[in-house]
């Protein structure tokens, strides 16, 4: 063990063991008073309620969803084990099977920091669930549910990951040796196939844990199995996300970098820094989305069922029970939504397969767009047909069933509209990714990092309005939903925009997948060195039947890499979006609880006392508000530190130990040390980012309660416009070098060097700190719902001096992980001459 790692466990033993001091004593000093919670919220009884003219109940229905999830669930893995069955030559087969091999170390030293860092979360929901809320004593089984399902959420979202590069790693080979057989379509159909087996499996596992929870829990104990569920999935994804993030972008920029200093060309097998590289592009683009997508899915559902437990009356005029309604309602739409990504999937493989099966050339981003589009008309149809036929007098308004239908289809659409106008600005075809490519013909590399800034700024614009709009339209329609159905129901609507962003997720997760095989076949292509191996070309045509066409292989190769790269980028909106427009759900939700409901003139609404705090009068409000873009930016700095810092040192590595004479490929052992530093970094950074957003969001919880909604409200909205900038930002300097590479052949030139300065810059704005962003909204908005009750309990108990000290303890212990998020991470390593780091470079030769 290094002695970084050692220093790194000592500090998250001191933290930990701080931690439960601290939350041991307030336990003590909290009290008896408690109060109903998130936790005590019971869910209705499904089969009290019938669907179909009677045909149905509610419980039957849900019941015929886990059926569509264990089709889903077996799609996925039969197209898994097509995709490991497909012909692939021995010397791919061997680097995508390394590159397995060192995702796997990945994810097993990820696994065990997850666990560390649960151990935080632990003592805070035992703290406050099992002392505060009394159920070590009166409820311990309920504690214990909210501790197993946070493990299950956890386990969701790192067993999705780790389902995901396994499908990638077969999938990358296949794809390289597919593009050997001259035609372009098999190299853009096994990278898509793998994106649905992952999009589906990981879909059909969620809905189906969200629907045993609902089915087959006790409706006592559904509430605590669902907080824990969603606060589990959600450390496990910004965990995976964070650390997966700054990994990949360490190799990336250690990799590329390479390309300047020693003039080799791209994924040069004599690079001991390309491995890791491949190995990032799975940790980053790979394992991070899956979990991300994993746990955006349940957190959006989990936010729409505490919205409505809380916000729908549980008794109405005439029996019906509206909560039931709406449950059956918004989870039939998500079974359904699983079938038409299945059906469009199917309808775009014949259309496309007609179409390209035989031709010698395609745009490789035209069959995507139609299947995103497709998926969307097809959901959209769906929506409305099934919602006339489950809800088509919702408290007894016969209009109602068209109008939530219309709200859902403003976030359909947004997962349709937002990657068309992404690709706008990263598509190897938008003016502003070819106006960066012009600027850098001139100006270098500095009019390149300049006009990529342009094209970020211009798409947060657009992006926002688009957002802006259909949330608009989406509050519109809601207007006119009756008061005597729910509390807010522009809140509502809001989560089911949210919703809608998901609706076909396994789409969505696919597009995003095609990515990483992508980028991950050019590399084993290259890395393979299949061209130097005796006699290949008699060999495939003996062993595979054909004879391969190495220059129209690596041209698919790298054309569809561009394709790669904007669909990369058009998702990150997508879950972006979801995570702020869906956090208002749940912000909303802790509203709720911390003003508290009565009812008036027979309609639920919220009591009027606390309401002037949540106005811009009251002064913490606005503070709160101010300082969560503070937060943001701190966030964004602290990520791209850690990515510079392990850079440097896989840089340094690398030119120390590459060899460029008389060897054809770097050693495996070299390999495997950028991979080593590349983890230690990504954990380092990840361990001071993880406990800045932890020991804030409790500082800021106990600094005031209202307070803390300005916070997470400050945070969701400087975070949309920080990650659409830096996602979108980065995606047009990445496809302005690969419009270099394939459009211009211009590999090895100066223009193609300032494009290569760019994409680096690009790489930690649009890998790392953008999609970063997502799960940091979405876990302190879940963990702020306990700490801000934590707060509050502790207020109510006549401890109120003692919350005021904690929130100072808690803000000082934030503030000391910020300093070390850069102090910490520093370059220490003294700066060289010129003269020193030429010798240095001629030494690596």
């Amino acid at each position: 063990m290094t002695p970084t790692v050692s220093r790194m466990d000592a500090l998250r033993r001191g933290v930990t063991g701080t931690v439960a001091r601290v939350l041991g004593l307030l336990a003590v000093l909290a009290g008896s008073t408690a109060r109903a919670s998130e936790a005590d919220l019971v869910l209705p009884d499904f089969a009290s309620q019938s669907f179909l003219n009677g045909s149905l109940n509610g419980h039957q229905i849900l019941l015929g969803g886990i059926v569509v999830c264990v089709v889903g669930l077996v799609f996925g893995f039969l197209q898994y084990a097509q995709l490991k069955n497909l012909p692939v030559h021995k010397s791919m087969l061997e680097i995508s099977e390394l590159i397995y091999e060192t995702c796997k170390t990945y994810l097993i030293t990820q696994g065990k920091f997850i666990l560390a860092l649960w151990g935080l979360l632990l003592v805070v929901m035992v703290g406050y669930f099992g002392f505060l809320q009394h159920m070590l004593s009166e409820a311990p089984l309920k504690l214990f549910a909210i501790l197993l399902f946070s493990l299950i959420g956890i386990a969701g979202s790192y067993g999705v990951a780790w389902f995901g590069i396994r499908v990638n790693t077969f999938a990358n080979s296949r794809t390289a040796f597919a593009s050997l057989r001259g035609k372009p379509y098999p190299t853009y159909a096994i990278p898509l196939q793998a994106g649905m087996s992952i999009g589906m499996v990981l879909i059909s596992t969620e809905l189906l844990l969200m629907l045993i929870i609902l089915l087959f829990i006790p409706p006592t104990y559904a509430g605590p199995c669902f907080i824990g569920f969603a606060i589990g999935e959600s450390l496990g994804a910004s965990v995976l996300r964070i650390a997966g993030g700054i990994f990949t972008k360490i190799a990336d920029i250690g990799s590329d970098l390479m390309k300047i200093v020693f003039k080799i060309k791209e994924d040069d097998a004599r690079n001991p820094g390309v491995i890791a590289d491949c190995t990032g592009d799975n940790a980053g683009d790979s394992v991070g989305p899956s979990a991300d997508g994993f746990e955006t899915y349940g957190v959006t559902g989990v936010a729409l069922i505490t919205f409505i437990l809380l916000a729908v009356p549980d008794v109405v005029p005439g029996g019906d029970n509206f909560r039931v309604q709406l449950l059956v309602w918004i989870f039939t739409m998500r079974i359904v939504m699983v079938l038409a990504s299945l059906l469009s999937y199917f309808v775009n493989e014949v259309i496309q397969g007609a179409k390209y099966k035989n031709a010698d050339k395609m745009n490789f981003e035209h069959p995507l767009t139609f299947l995103v589009w497709l998926t969307s008309a097809v959901s959209l149809v769906l929506t409305f047909v099934v919602s006339k036929l489950l809800i088509p007098d919702l408290a007894g308004d016969t209009t109602l069933w068209w109008k939530l239908s219309l709200i859902i289809t403003c976030g359909t659409l947004a997962g349709a509209i937002i990657p068309e106008a992404i690709k706008a600005f990263t598509s190897t075809e938008s003016r502003h990714v070819r106006e960066v490519v012009t600027a850098s013909r001139e100006g270098g590399a500095s009019l390149n990092v300049i006009s990529g800034l342009v094209a970020g700024n211009f798409s947060a614009y657009w992006m926002g309005m688009i957002i802006a709009g259909l949330m608009a339209l989406a509050f519109w329609v809601s207007t006119s939903v009756p008061a005597t159905l729910m509390l807010a129901p522009a809140v509502f609507a809001f989560g089911l925009v949210a919703f809608g962003f998901l609706g076909m997720g396994p789409v969505t997760i696919a597009v995003d997948s095609y990515g990483p095989v992508t980028d991950n076949a050019q590399s084993v292509y290259e890395l393979s060195l299949i061209e130097n191996v005796p006699n290949v070309k008699e060999q495939v045509q003996k062993d595979f039947g054909f004879s391969p066409d190495f220059e129209k292989g690596k041209e698919y190769l790298e054309e569809n890499d561009g394709a790669g790269n904007t669909f990369k980028a058009t998702a990150k909106p997508v879950l972006i979006g979801t995570a702020v427009v869906g956090a208002t759900t749940m912000i909303f939700s802790i509203i709720v609880l911390l003003v508290g409901t009565e009812t008036r003139n027979g309609i639920m609404a919220l009591q009027t006392a606390n309401l002037g705090f949540l106005s811009l009068l009251h002064a913490p409000f606005l503070l709160g508000l101010v300082t969560g873009g503070a937060v943001i930016y701190w966030f964004s700095g602290a990520s791209m530190q850690a990515v510079s810092t392990g850079a440097y040192r896989a840089v340094e590595f690398i030119k120390a130990n590459i060899k460029l004479e008389g060897v054809e490929k770097a050693s495996v052992t070299d390999s495997k040390r950028v991979v080593e530093i590349c983890t230690q970094y990504a954990q380092k950074g990840m361990l001071n980012i993880f406990l800045g957003v932890f020991f804030s969001t409790l500082a800021f919880a106990c600094a005031e309660p209202y307070f803390f909604i300005g916070y997470l409200i400050s945070i969701a909205i400087f975070g949309l416009y920080q990650a659409v900038f830096m996602a979108n930002a980065g995606g047009a300097w990445d496809n302005a070098k690969k419009l270099v590479e394939t459009e211009l052949r211009a590999k090895g030139t100066e223009l193609h060097a300032a494009t290569v300065v760019g994409d680096t810059v690009g790489d930690p704005f649009k890998d790392t700190s953008s999609v970063a962003l997502n799960p940091v909204i979405k876990f302190t908005t879940l963990f702020g719902l306990l700490a801000v009750e934590l707060a509050v309990e502790l207020n109510k108990s006549g401890n109120g001096t003692l919350t005021h000290v904690l929130a100072a303890v808690f803000f000082v212990l934030s503030l000391y992980f910020v300093y070390r998020s850069f102090y910490g991470m520093r370059i220490e390593t003294p700066m060289r001459s010129s003269a020193e780091g030429a010798n240095a470079a001629a030494k690596a030769h």
